[in-house]
Order: C-alpha cells, then sequence, then structure tokens
C-alpha cells in the first residue's frame, strides 16, 4: 500500500484527468434511474459490457418498475441468464421494483439509505447511482478504484470503507463529482491488475507505485 499523497500533488493529478477527460461518463447503459439502479444492481461481480449486452433487450420491454413487475421473474431471467448469479439478481430486481412500486410510486428515491434498503443494492450500487443520476459527489469504490487508490497513493486503505473516506477526506472538492469515473475508467484501462500499462499514464511521475512497468 502507497502512502498517502499531498494535497498538492493530489491536485495535479485531478487536473490531468480533468483535462484529458473533462465529463467522463459510466459505461453501464441506461435510460432513466430506473434502468441505471438495475443495471448497476446486475453489475456486481460482471462485466460491464456483459451486463449491458443482457439489459439492451430488458430494457426495451421493462424501462419502468410496473413494466418489470408485469415481466415477471422468469421473464427477466431470459433476458439476464448469460450474466453471473442471474437467478438471485432476477429475484431482487422484482421485488426492488414492487418496493418501487408501493412505496415510492415507481420512482427512484434519491436518500442513499432507501437506496441501500432496495434489494440487491449495496453502499457501492447507491453511490454510482447517487453520482451518475443525480451529480452527488458520492464515492462507488469497486475493485479498480480500491487498486488504483492502494496502488499510486490516491487513496490508500485496507478496505473500501477507508478508501471512499480517503477520496472524500483528500481530494480536493472540486473534483469530487468525477472521481468515481475518473478512477474507475484509468483501472480499467490504463493501471490494469496484472501489468499497468504505465509507459501510457498520464500520472506515471506523480504515483507512487513502485513497480512501473517500462
Amino acid at each position: 500500500m502507497a502512502k498517502q499523497l499531498p494535497y498538492p500533488v493530489l491536485k495535479e493529478i485531478f487536473d490531468r484527468f480533468q483535462a484529458a477527460d473533462p465529463e467522463p461518463k459510466g459505461e453501464l447503459e441506461h435510460v432513466n434511474a430506473y434502468t441505471l439502479v438495475v443495471a448497476v444492481a446486475l453489475s456486481a461481480q460482471a462485466t460491464d459490457a456483459g451486463v449491458n449486452k443482457a439489459t439492451r433487450g430488458l430494457f426495451q420491454v421493462a424501462d419502468t418498475p410496473q413494466k418489470m413487475l408485469a415481466l415477471g421473474e422468469e421473464g427477466v431471467i431470459e433476458h439476464i441468464k448469460t450474466i453471473g448469479l442471474y437467478r438471485n439478481k432476477a429475484k431482487n430486481v422484482i421485488k426492488l421494483s414492487r418496493i418501487l412500486v408501493d412505496d415510492y410510486g415507481g420512482e427512484v428515491p434519491s436518500s442513499r439509505a432507501a437506496l441501500q434498503a432496495l434489494p440487491g443494492v449495496g453502499r457501492k450500487t447507491a453511490n454510482v447511482v447517487l453520482n451518475m443520476w443525480w451529480g452527488h459527489p458520492a464515492q462507488a469504490v469497486d475493485t479498480h478504484i480500491f487498486r488504483v487508490g492502494n496502488r499510486t497513493g490516491i487513496a490508500p486503505g485496507k478496505d473500501v470503507n477507508v478508501v471512499e473516506r480517503a477520496i472524500e477526506d483528500h481530494v480536493p472538492a472540486e473534483y469530487q463529482r468525477h472521481v468515481h469515473h475518473w478512477l474507475i475508467l484509468h483501472g480499467r484501462y490504463t493501471c490494469v491488475a496484472r501489468k499497468p500499462r504505465c509507459a501510457a499514464c498520464i500520472i506515471r511521475d506523480l504515483c507512487e507505485y513502485e513497480e512501473k512497468t517500462l
């Protein structure tokens, strides 16, 4: 685990990320807040590409909780059976859709606590929805962000909660909204797990990682 980088270095890092990609976007396809919740819930232990492939057809027929309930659990399964843990995920999609209809008039709540109370929606999923749909500076720490945070010194921590707090406490406020996507994309395409692409990295000279590749 690298040591926490100081404020001036973090500011330079995120200046560079911002210059390279001023408006980073998540890669999960969705058409509204509801389909975003479903897509993120389905993405647990699955790739965004795999989820997108499954949900394109699903969201064409069920882009609201009411339509999802009409489709039913077996109908959901038919669309998402290429995704890992699809049976349990289908159950959760139907359960969360029922709660949204019964308790929220079919609308997705903008409260982290309310989102986390939905079946299949944990803190990470809630933070993704808060960030991507409502623009809140919420930090959803996945495996990419955990790796990049610890490897670079941007946000070191022994678990995802510590890394989340490190981002909130140390990254300059003006970058908080987009930190989530910058770090995910950096971890997905440059600072990859097995052999990071250090030669192509725009923050290579600022990073604390000792085993940089050529």
